[in-house]
């Protein structure tokens, strides 16, 4: 009796995620259909169904195209780096928030520092255009200290490490939440024990905090392996120019030049869906060893 009661008491929460799972099979079952085109010369007046199928034609030439090797290799370049120092930076960032003991500055700061994350790409594109233009602010200090100015958003030099930098102050600070709240949890008592041997606040993070949030370190790890082959379509769609393709055109923007404005459907999808079977392949391997060295799981 009482397992029926729960059960029935499970419906209503069946219901309410009804609507969630209507537009999850609309937008993102339904759409996976038209990946046959992959195997397809898709020819848009013929439509899916009139089009001849010529099998995994469209993968055997993407890998004679050049650009395509290059697109690869900016992808897992800049999606790495971005991985990493999207670990790095915030774990530094809540370590020295936690070592703040002014309550009201530290929630200020911590504010200040998660914003970022809400504004949208095309927002901060604009922003980030000024900044990084000939007369902005940054080419003011170049030329402040006798150099020539530097036409950053069109230097290949410098278009991917701003990219990465520019991602990472977007969400360091929201990334940081996750390890203040893993600091909050460490027992209290070790901090003392450390106090009376006489540990140093350096002592403290070296011996009690890192090892305190070592589990959860290792579960974002594990967990961003899954984004290898995302390096942040919004990003930089909003911020870069074909002057500088050689070095930021990704997987995902590649995509949607080849299939949305050349119109080649067929090569673009084939390119799309190399990209998610490679993808969910990581997603899996890193949930697998999210559970073997943090013992998180979703089922």
């Amino acid at each position: 009796m009482f397992l029926l009661k729960n059960k029935l008491d499970q419906v209503y929460y069946h219901f309410m995620l009804l609507p969630g799972m209507i537009l999850l099979f609309i937008f993102s079952i339904v759409p996976m259909f038209g990946i046959i085109m992959a195997f397809q010369n898709f020819i848009p007046a013929k439509k899916i169904w009139g089009s001849p199928f010529v099998g995994l034609d469209n993968f055997k030439l993407m890998f004679t195209f050049p650009d395509v090797r290059t697109v690869f290799f900016n992808t897992i370049y800049i999606a790495c780096f971005k991985i990493i120092l999207g670990l790095l930076v915030p774990i530094l960032f809540a370590l020295l928030l936690n070592e703040v003991r002014v309550s009201w500055f530290k929630r200020m700061v911590q504010t200040i520092a998660y914003l970022p994350n809400f504004l949208s790409w095309v927002i901060l594109a604009v922003m980030f255009s000024n900044l990084f233009s000939f007369n902005g602010i940054f080419n003011r200090i170049v030329t402040f200290f006798g150099h020539e100015p530097i036409l950053f958003l069109a230097s290949n030099t410098w278009f991917r490490p701003i990219l990465v930098a520019t991602d990472v102050w977007k969400g360091f600070g929201y990334g940081a939440i996750i390890y203040l709240a893993a600091i909050t949890n460490i027992d209290l008592n070790l901090y003392e024990a450390a106090d009376i041997d006489g540990a140093t606040r350096f002592q403290k993070v070296l011996y009690v905090t890192l090892p305190g949030i070592k589990a959860t370190v290792v579960l974002m790890a594990t967990l961003a392996l899954g984004n290898v082959l995302n390096a942040g379509f919004e990003q930089i769609f909003t911020m870069y120019s074909a002057v500088v393709y050689q070095t930021s055109d990704i997987i995902d923007t590649y995509v949607y030049r080849m299939g949305l404005v050349k119109l080649q459907f067929s090569f673009g999808t084939a390119v799309g869906l190399l990209k998610s079977v490679v993808s969910f392949i990581l997603i899996v391997l890193s949930y697998k060893l999210a559970d073997r060295f943090a013992g998180y799981r979703i089922f």
